[in-house]
Parts: C-alpha cells; sequence; structure tokens
C-alpha cells in the first residue's frame, strides 16, 4: 500500500501545482482582479511552499514518512475548500499561504519515498520518472474537472469537489507501512549546512530555472491560450474560448506523462541524464521564443505539448542526480530534498510574478520571453551538476 501512497502523494502535488491555473479563468471575474493580482496570489502560494519545503524535509528525516503523507492530504484538501468558499481577495490569498505547507508534505512525502519503494530502491532516475507519472495526472486531471464541472455546477461546489479529491487518500496514509526512518537528531542548523555542498547549490539553481518555467506554464496556460485563441477564432463564443484554453494545462500535463513514462523506461538515464539536460534547455529555449509570436492556436497547442514532453524528466533528473551524491547518507534525504527544492519555490514564486506584470501592459503570451534566458542558463548548470 506504501507504493499507492507514496503515488497518491505524487498525484496530489500536480493538483495543487495546477489547481491556481485550472480555476484563474473563473477566479480572476469572481474577485474582481487582473492578472498582476493573480500573479500575487501565485507568489504568495510559492513563497509559502518555500518556508514549508525547508520545514518538511527536516520534519520527515525526524519524524518519518507517515505523519507527513496524512497531514498533506489533510491539510491541503482544507485549503482547497477555503479557497471554493472565500469571497474576497485577502480570504483567497490566505489560503493560498496555508495551502502551500499542504502541499509541500505531499512533495516531500512523495519524492523521498519514490526512490525507496519503486525499482526496489535501486534506480532512482527511473523510480523518480515513474513516479512523478502521477504528478501529471493530477496536473492533468484539476483543470478538465474544473473545466467540465464549472458548466454544470457553481465555481463553490467545482472546487469543493477538487478538495474531496485531495482529502480522501489520507485514509490510505493512515492505513499504510513505510520504510523506517534513523530518527537521528537531524537538526535545522545541520540541514542548513548542507548548503555547503556544491551539489545542492547548483541543483538548488537549476531546479530555479525548472520551476519558472514550469509553474509559469501551470499558471499562464490558459491567459496565453485565451490570448492566441481569441486572435485566431475572433468572434468565438467567450465561454468556448475559456474551456479550450483551460484544456492547454491537460495538453501539458498529458505531455509530462508520457514524456516521464518513457524516461522511466530508459536504464541510461544515470550516465548520460546531465546530458540530456544541456541539450533539451536549448530546444525549449527555441520552443518558448516560438511560443511568444505564435499567432495560430493549432501550432501554439503544439508547442505547449513538445515543451512538456522535453522538460518531463528535467525534475526527476536533479532530484535523482543530487540523491545519488548523498548516497552514503539516505537519513539526510528529506533534508536535501527540501532545500533544494526551496529552489524550484523560489523560481515558482518569482518569474510567475514578473511574467503577469509584464503582461500588464503587453500580452502574456509576449511576456513569456522572460523563461527563455532561464533555459540558457540551465544548460550550463545541467554540465555542472554532471561533472561534480
Amino acid at each position: 500500500m506504501v507504493k499507492i501512497v507514496a503515488l497518491l502523494c505524487s498525484f496530489g502535488l500536480g493538483v495543487c501545482f495546477s489547481l491556481l491555473g485550472a480555476i484563474s479563468v473563473k477566479l480572476m471575474p469572481r474577485l474582481r482582479i487582473d492578472q498582476a493580482k493573480f500573479g500575487t496570489l501565485v507568489t504568495g502560494f510559492m513563497t509559502s511552499c518555500l518556508v514549508a519545503s525547508l520545514l518538511m524535509g527536516v520534519i520527515t528525516d525526524r519524524l518519518g514518512y507517515k505523519p507527513v503523507a496524512v497531514f498533506g492530504f489533510v491539510a491541503a484538501g482544507a485549503c482547497i475548500f477555503l479557497l471554493a468558499r472565500s469571497t474576497s481577495y485577502a480570504a483567497v490569498f490566505g489560503s493560498c499561504l496555508l495551502f502551500g505547507f499542504g502541499a509541500m508534505a505531499l512533495n516531500t512525502a512523495a519524492n523521498t519515498l519514490i526512490p525507496r519503494v519503486l525499482f526496489d530502491g535501486q534506480d532512482a532516475p527511473r523510480a523518480l520518472n515513474l513516479g512523478n507519472v502521477a504528478f501529471g495526472v493530477g496536473l492533468l486531471l484539476a483543470p478538465l474537472i474544473a473545466s467540465y464541472l464549472f458548466r454544470i455546477v457553481s465555481y463553490e461546489n467545482t472546487v469543493s469537489a477538487l478538495a474531496a479529491i485531495i482529502a480522501v487518500p489520507a485514509v490510505l496514509a493512515v492505513a499504510a507501512t513505510y520504510p523506517p526512518q534513523s530518527g537521528a537528531a537531524f537538526e535545522f542548523a545541520n540541514a542548513l549546512s548542507l548548503l555547503a555542498k556544491p551539489a545542492v547549490v547548483v541543483a538548488f539553481l537549476a531546479l530555479f530555472c525548472y520551476s519558472a518555467l514550469d509553474v509559469s506554464f501551470s499558471n499562464w496556460l490558459p491567459a496565453f491560450g485565451k490570448e492566441v485563441i481569441g486572435e485566431s477564432r475572433p468572434g468565438a463564443d467567450v465561454g468556448a474560448v475559456d474551456a479550450s484554453a483551460q484544456r492547454l494545462i491537460s495538453v501539458y500535463a498529458v505531455a509530462i506523462m508520457v514524456g516521464r513514462l518513457f524516461a522511466s523506461q530508459v536504464p541510461g538515464l544515470k550516465e548520460y541524464g546531465g546530458w540530456f539536460l544541456a541539450v533539451a534547455s536549448l530546444a525549449v529555449a527555441l520552443l518558448v521564443a516560438w511560443m511568444t509570436w505564435t499567432r495560430r492556436a493549432p501550432v501554439a497547442w503544439l508547442l505547449v505539448f513538445a515543451v512538456g514532453l522535453i522538460t518531463a524528466p528535467f525534475f526527476p533528473l536533479i532530484v535523482a542526480s543530487t540523491f545519488g551524491k548523498f548516497s552514503a547518507s539516505p537519513e539526510v534525504h528529506g533534508s536535501v530534498f527540501g532545500i533544494i527544492f526551496a529552489g524550484a519555490l523560489l523560481g515558482g514564486a518569482t518569474v510567475p510574478k514578473a511574467i503577469g506584470n509584464l503582461a500588464r501592459g503587453s500580452s502574456v503570451q509576449k511576456s513569456m520571453i522572460l523563461l527563455v534566458p532561464l533555459c540558457l542558463i540551465l544548460i550550463g548548470l545541467a554540465l555542472v551538476l554532471k561533472g561534480l
């Protein structure tokens, strides 16, 4: 059952990360806010996640997987329910801040459990790619469910249904048996000392760049799609355009699932993962640049799928490579993961907000050019991490 719980944690994280994007086209009119203020909600969520990531890593190393997984399901479900019922911007912002702690509990439990329970704990890159397919499923289903339910029930009931989907697996998390943890007195100060390790620093920066791309896509694809589809289909029904734009997140999620499922079947990732990251980052830079000027909806859909497919193994490869540098000390993997994932959250907290600010005087589509230099920086970081 622990394998199911690990996959459900990854699935729940996918729902958490796609939630704001999935409900954005309804949430912004409901709160009467623009793209910049929506970007502030994303920043609040990601900033909360940053703090929570550091805490959850240490807590996992000290207390084990079970309390972290159970807390993640319950807390995330409760916060999504608050998002469903809140009617003011301040209340929604507060819910986003609390939401980060539930999401990071799921994240830490998933990505520290998966390398231990899949492939008999012997192949972290393949295990993390396979386990994070469930993340793509969550990323896919949240916008699909939201898009469907928004047409037949209220906003409140739609988001409440998503809250229930997250909370119910807590029952399995309580019943599961987990791999033993050392329970060593690994303190927060000792966790911070890991920042002196070159592999941790490089992985922190690499996940910053990757997450800036991933979170920007997860949250701005509906707005990007609405702009491109609206321009390519003038006079189209607004509701139909909104629904089509929301499904772009699903296209992205499917691409991530396909990419990670394929990568989980490639045994040479341990040896050649760094080279793949470097070459793929260059390809993504070119694809994102193309996205900023295309005026054809079908081309936009293909570009989104291509970016998701190519970047799918990035996160598992970076995490697995970093864990490999600490293979002799698995008891610190939770803290290592918490620290490097803080880099991912910092990227997610700043770059999507910058895109929203730039879009205020331009468009989301043009503002996505900010992602291109980050892809180029990731090329160098991938090669450095490979050589450490």
